[in-house]
């Protein structure tokens, strides 16, 4: 398994239980991370999930040895830097003004520079968004960036398994996102000729 750390950023759209499932599947698979909350972001684990602070999360994503923490407004941080290996970046979930600024390449924070810095290094760049509808100012910031060379993997579970809880439709995500960067896994139903695997 490579050592170089998957950059991770959540920031203040709805969706805070796929970052809180993400995140314990990258600590449980023993995978570097480099996490970024935004202040929204912080808000939405706590009115979504019940996660109270960085604290709060540590305490429900598991061995947090492997995790570093970097301030948002710390636009010099290692994820702002190209010359600092990392596998890409996620962001789950990813706002649409975050979208928005990524497209623009305003680099407003440090999760927006970090996605600057993939695409720019040609690194992988998965977004996670949860909005519904897109207007024509989504869908045209979506086509930009997948066309930039990032991932567009929208919140939306499958319903071929036949989740039965709200834990297995979270779980249908994270692991669509796993598979986009890199990491191994063992989660959620596949597809295999046919029939499900």
């Amino acid at each position: 398994m490579s050592a170089e750390p998957v950059v991770f950023g959540i920031t203040g759209a709805s969706g805070a239980p796929y970052a809180v499932r993400l995140l314990r599947a990258l600590n449980e698979s023993g995978t570097p991370v480099q996490l970024i909350v935004s202040e929204t972001g912080l808000r939405l684990l706590e009115e979504e999930a019940g996660v109270q602070g960085i604290d709060g999360l540590r305490r429900r994503t598991g061995d947090w040895s492997r995790v570093q923490v970097f301030d948002e407004k710390d636009r010099g941080a290692t994820p702002a830097s190209g010359s600092a290996p990392s596998r890409g970046l996620v962001i789950c979930p990813c706002s649409m003004g975050t979208l928005g600024s990524i497209a623009a390449g305003t680099t407003r924070n440090l999760i927006e520079r970090a996605a600057d810095v993939a695409l720019k290094e040609r690194r992988r760049l998965v977004l996670v968004p949860r909005e519904t509808p897109y207007s024509v100012i989504h869908l045209e910031n979506l086509l930009k960036l997948a066309r930039a060379g990032a991932v567009i993997l929208p919140a939306s579970p499958g319903f071929y398994g036949r989740p039965e809880t709200v834990e297995e439709l979270v779980e249908f995500v994270v692991a669509r996102v796993l598979t986009h960067l890199g990491v191994p896994h063992e989660m959620g139903p596949r597809w295999e000729g046919g029939s499900l695997g």
